[in-house]
């Protein structure tokens, strides 16, 4: 093992039993603050934003959201990081994640959230609120013991450089991309996870197995099936709501506004609905073998996201829970090429 590491590890160590020993009061409040980072969390505000607040800032930041979701589970794979509790299972409060640690999926997911939504209300305490929040996320990460300091730096990072990444391109080609007929944005939406997927792919095989000579070895073949169903999960949630939201822009384009109730009706509809192809659907699709269940995994979260971003606003708009925007007038004039 690289002496670098260990040192970080060896800090790591200290500083999380340091915080466990030194304020034991504070285990409920950061289970709570570290459940607000998990899938079912995201599961029921993602759909809230989109259907019923405010559909641009739901389409960007779902987007972008799931997007740095799939590059967490490329890095994870890159560094193959142990978690805390897989060198000292004294500090495992929280042991619940079989993937690797670095970076933190939890930092860097809240970071893009918080700090997005921030960026958009353009707020002083929305700002404050957001960085509380992320704060609080990767101290609740290294309290736990599921993440050293440097996961959760790490973590950071990646999502600030996704944020900055997205704000550049979204500048540059973000109009130009709206108004590209429906075949090329579709291209676009579906050749980004493709791409993605096949970096993983290739990423496993220029690493090859990982270093069982470690004193975690016990912790690694759950680590890699976990590193795989991340990826297949990132990837079918990526394009799913790609082609959703390109869908829909296209073909229902809904509004999110509206009298309160039918924005409590649909978002009830949508949730139901949703709950149960996500939850359904775990318990009838196979888990094991891992070849097996990849594509059903990959086709899950693909439908549970479809759903959200094209068939339930196709459904609102049906039901007349929801507006729909007109559809854009073509201009079409005869010239005879002459000035």
């Amino acid at each position: 093992m690289d002496q670098t590491w260990q040192q970080a590890w060896d800090v790591g160590l200290a500083f999380i039993t340091w915080l466990q020993t030194t304020y034991p009061q504070l285990e409920g409040f950061f289970f709570f603050v570290t459940d607000l980072g998990r899938e079912e969390f995201y599961l029921l505000v993602f759909p809230l934003i989109f259907w019923c607040v405010n559909k641009q800032l739901g389409k960007q930041l779902g987007y972008l959201f799931l997007f740095t979701v799939f590059v967490n589970a490329i890095f994870k794979q890159a560094f193959r990081g142990p978690r805390p509790f897989w060198v000292d299972a004294a500090v495992g409060l929280d042991t619940r994640e079989e993937g690797y640690g670095i970076p933190s999926g939890h930092t860097q997911n809240a970071t893009v959230f918080y700090f997005f939504v921030a960026a958009w209300l353009s707020r002083r305490w929305v700002w404050a609120l957001a960085v509380l929040m992320v704060f609080l996320m990767a101290l609740s990460r290294i309290y736990l013991g599921a993440h050293f300091i440097h996961d959760t730096i790490a973590g950071f990072l990646l999502a600030a450089l996704t944020l900055v990444g997205f704000t550049v391109i979204n500048r540059r080609w973000g109009s130009g991309f709206s108004k590209r007929i429906l075949g090329q944005r579709l291209l676009v939406v579906i050749v980004i996870p493709v791409v993605m997927g096949i970096s993983f792919i290739l990423l496993r095989l220029i690493l090859g197995t990982p270093d069982t000579a470690v004193p975690w070895a016990s912790y690694i073949s759950a680590a890699e099936e976990s590193s795989i169903s991340a990826a297949a999960q990132a990837f079918g949630l990526l394009l799913g709501f790609g082609v959703g939201i390109v869908l829909e822009s296209s073909r229902v384009r809904f509004r999110a506004d509206g009298v309160w109730w039918k924005r409590v009706v649909r978002y009830l509809i949508g949730i139901v609905v949703l709950v149960a192809i996500w939850a359904g659907l775990r318990q009838v699709f196979p888990s094991d073998p891992l070849a097996v269940a990849i594509p059903f995994r990959i086709l899950r979260y693909f439908l549970v996201v479809i759903w959200a971003a094209y068939y339930a606003p196709w459904l609102f708009v049906k039901l007349n829970l929801a507006d729909a925007d007109p559809v854009p007038a073509i201009d079409v004039s005869l010239r005879n090429g002459s000035k």
